[in-house]
């Protein structure tokens, strides 16, 4: 058992703690302006809405890669056609991997004759875009390795297989530039970095003028945390030898399995990327559509998004942090950034465990006064597949600084695997509310007492493409009739405490286990699948606990589960988050009122007309919930597309999605403190239409299953103009409404990639009554029989409304059921 210490700030906890790490933050030495480079991922996106538009625009992503438009490599993730999404949504550039055109891996060799065609088509498409001056090509992937093999020891045949390369990259370059002259070419992409490779290239590139605008190239190694650093700095020392103007760098694939998806890890890359100003893109080793293992099923957060939408959230200029160590793989790392416009400074840190101090020096009185409220928060590792809370406020203390203009954050009990955010403003007046903070503790599987069952090792530093796995351990093969793991757990007071359960289901259908307390009667756990039983994922329940040491056993019931760690927290109240104003994504010319540090402690921000305030509020499920403005005067909420005029201090019932909901904030002129959003999603006041109740035309039938919540969905819809699922909702009132549909399939074409799961997703036509139809993407549910959700917003007449479910040229998903919610309840 692993109880979880919260961090502290004060004296007598800096006293209590045993030689804690220093991570030390210098206000006054610059880096440069919050660059965010290290956000992007290799086919992160798979399709128009995948990732959904609310998961997307919050991490403000800088550069992505996919795949040309049609390429074989994979079935979907094509750069043309998730560029509307990545676009509407603020992204940057796109990387066009051109090789993935071809289908098999490593791609087949049949030539630079083979290859040109292919070249002048990509490059055709891609420039006719209207967007297509924020594409960047590039030609060869992995050339290292891939069709030249210029990683070869031998010198003279590296040699031979360079000057080949060399011809064909000319030649590439070429015909890229004879097609679209200002093309931006990106290269040579090797999968590990080669001084000799890296030397020769830029020499010869520099002297036939085929120089690329973007240096590419791959830290997938165990040790990338450690020799990146000497790799970068190697690089433009070359840079300078040769007289070459610095280039823009780009690592198109970073990161090891172990490392995606997991915030404590994550920051070390993040860190390293951002202090030397390089753009970078997380490894593709999954599933694409999911961030790289940062966005679950289609909208909802783990702990890695969490992460990456704080260090979206950075402003100003980086400054500098110096950690424990420098270049060493698994150790705490942190990056930070002041905003003088803001008076904001904040630094995210992670990566180890135990106590730390967050030493920010060089203060400046100037932005911030005589005291500064440190506001501390988490994001822990929720797993690949695991939905994550809006990241829990831990402190927040005001602090005085010092004479020599230093502040000090101890942070104790740190988690290995999460990442923490300090921020700094102004203390003025007034006091923060203390964060309620409920006890916690967590429970490793391998600890526990087995039955039937073997532990195994996962992601480790020599096994680092292993999948990441809480203290690199799990309990597996928990499939014999008597398999079961007993966690003996001790709580400090009766109550109703949260079961989080960390877990695998590679059955490909729902599996379920039997938890039982104190060999008790047991109550049935169902899982949903995930990927494999290593993707980890999070099985949220509660139970009802006395004072003391309990039994918790999770037994075999249906198929097999995993088991990796359970974390019990006291519920004290219904789930509830505060959002921070000064901290929301803004536009206009809003204002930074620091004048009293009461309520969040980090002041208000001031909107006048023009300005706008965008929240991002989570939703543990699909209903309804108590949204408070926190602000001076009325404000205007915008939510799914309607607005609403809300009160201070008054909550409205708003329709929330499961996971993230983009809220925007405007007003004539208030002072915004904070968006209070509390509950755990009401369905009272919606509609549900079970499949069974729609008229079915052109093949689309009724389907029995166990797993459907009435016992049926619809199924074999689409395909065809007339196969279509015709459902009749009776709105009580006119307006704007949220469709949720209750869906599942599990299309999948196998492209022979021993680590990629090629998963589909499918579409449906939705039409309102007499409306155009709307595309809308449904994501692969991993199985047959698990059904996920996906919300769209529809306006609705008082009284009958004809809702179809079609697609002419493809299957639909299979309906289990919709639900209709009022967005203002």
């Amino acid at each position: 058992m692993a109880g979880s210490t919260l961090p502290a700030t004060g004296s007598a906890a800096a006293a209590a703690a045993a030689d804690p790490q220093r991570l030390t933050v210098d206000l006054s030495a610059s880096e440069g302006p919050v660059m965010r480079g290290a956000n992007g991922a290799l086919y992160g996106l798979s399709d128009d809405g995948v990732p959904s538009d609310a998961a997307l625009a919050p991490l403000k992503i800088t550069s992505i890669s996919q795949k040309p438009e049609g390429g074989a490599q994979h079935p979907n993730g094509d750069a043309l056609t998730v560029s509307k999404s990545f676009f509407r949504n603020g992204g940057g550039e796109i990387n066009v991997m051109m090789q993935d055109i071809y289908a098999k891996w490593p791609y087949e060799d049949l030539g630079i004759d083979d290859y040109l065609p292919k070249v002048d088509k990509i490059v055709k498409e891609v420039s006719a875009d209207p967007n297509g001056d924020r594409f960047v090509y590039i030609p060869f992937n992995e050339p290292d390795q891939i069709w030249y093999k210029l990683d070869v020891a031998d010198q003279a045949q590296y040699e031979i297989n360079r000057d080949r390369f060399f011809r064909d990259w000319k030649t590439v370059y070429q015909r890229i530039r004879a097609i679209d002259p200002h093309a931006r070419i990106a290269g040579p992409n090797e999968a590990a970095y080669h001084t000799r490779l890296i030397t020769d290239f830029l020499a010869f590139a520099q002297r036939e003028n085929v120089l690329p605008q973007i240096m590419t190239w791959h830290e997938l190694g165990s040790g990338s945390l450690r020799d990146f650093q000497g790799h970068y700095d190697n690089y433009r020392s070359i840079e300078r030898q040769l007289g070459i103007k610095p280039l823009k760098i780009n690592i198109d694939e970073y990161a090891n399995r172990r490392d995606l998806s997991v915030p404590g890890q994550l920051v070390q890359w993040v860190s390293m990327f951002e202090r030397n100003k390089v753009f970078a893109n997380q490894a593709y080793w999954d599933a694409a559509g999911n961030m790289d293992g940062n966005v679950v099923r289609s909208n909802i957060p783990n702990g890695g998004w969490w992460l990456f939408r704080w260090y979206a959230g950075l402003t100003g200029n980086t400054v500098k942090v110096t950690p424990p160590q420098a270049n060493t793989v698994d150790t705490l790392q942190g990056l930070a950034s002041l905003d003088t416009s803001r008076r904001q400074a904040q630094v995210i840190l992670g990566g180890s465990a135990g106590d730390t101090d967050v030493v920010v020096r060089k203060v400046p009185r100037s932005l911030f006064g005589r005291t500064v409220t440190a506001t501390v928060a988490e994001a822990a590792w929720s797993g690949y597949e695991g939905q994550h809370a809006a990241p829990r406020v831990l402190t927040r203390t005001k602090v005085r600084i010092a004479d020599d203009g230093t502040v000090t954050v101890p942070l104790r009990g740190l988690h290995k695997m999460s990442a923490y955010r300090v921020v700094l403003t102004p203390g003025g007046t007034g006091t923060p509310t203390r964060p309620s903070v409920p006890w916690t503790a967590s429970y490793e599987a391998e600890d526990a007492a087995i039955t039937d069952g073997k532990v195994y090792t996962q992601g480790t530093v020599s096994n680092a493409n292993g999948y990441a796995a809480s203290g690199t351990k799990d309990v597996g093969s928990l499939n014999q009739p008597g398999s079961k793991v007993d966690f003996t757990v001790s709580v400090p007071k009766d109550g109703t405490y949260d079961l989080a359960i960390l877990y695998g289901n590679q059955s490909g259908t729902p599996a379920t286990q039997k938890l039982s307390v104190d060999g008790g009667e047991p109550v049935t756990v169902t899982y949903p699948s995930t990927e494999n039983w290593t993707y980890r994922a999070k099985k949220d329940l509660t139970v009802r606990l006395s004072a003391g040491t309990h039994r918790l056993t999770l037994a075999k019931g249906a198929t097999e589960v995993t088991l990796d760690r359970i974390d019990l927290t006291a519920r004290t109240a219904e789930p509830a988050a505060s959002y921070e104003a000064t901290l929301a994504d803004v536009s206009g010319k809003p204002s930074y009122d620091y004048s009293s540090s009461a309520g969040v402690g980090t002041g208000a921000l001031v909107l006048r007309s023009g300005d706008k305030a965008v929240f991002d509020v989570y939703a543990p499920r699909d209903g309804y919930y108590r949204v408070v403005p926190r602000a001076s005067a009325p404000v205007t909420l915008a939510l799914h597309g309607q607005s609403v005029a809300a009160v201070p201090d008054r909550p409205l019932r708003l329709y929330l999605v499961a996971g993230n909901n983009r809220i925007t904030a405007t007003a004539k002129h208030t002072a915004v403190r904070a968006l209070d959003v509390t509950g755990a999603g009401s369905t009272t006041g919606t509609l549900t239409y079970e499949g069974a109740t729609a008229t079915l035309a052109g093949g689309a039938k009724l389907v029995d299953s166990a797993y459907a919540s009435a016992g049926s969905y619809i199924g074999w819809l689409g395909n065809s103009a007339d196969s279509t699922a015709e459902f009749t909702v009776n709105a009580p009132t006119p307006g704007r409404y949220v469709l949720v549909v209750h869906y599942a399939h599990n299309d999948r074409r196998d492209n022979g990639h021993a680590y990629n799961t090629d998963i589909m997703s499918r579409t449906a036509d939705i039409t309102v009554g007499d409306g155009a139809p709307r595309t809308v993407t449904f994501k692969n549910t991993w199985g047959w029989d698990d059904y996920w959700t996906v919300g769209v917003p529809v306006d609705l007449k008082k009284g009958a409304n004809k809702v179809t479910f079609g697609n002419a040229g493809a299957w639909a998903p299979n309906i289990d059921r919709i639900e209709v919610g009022r967005v203002v309840g």
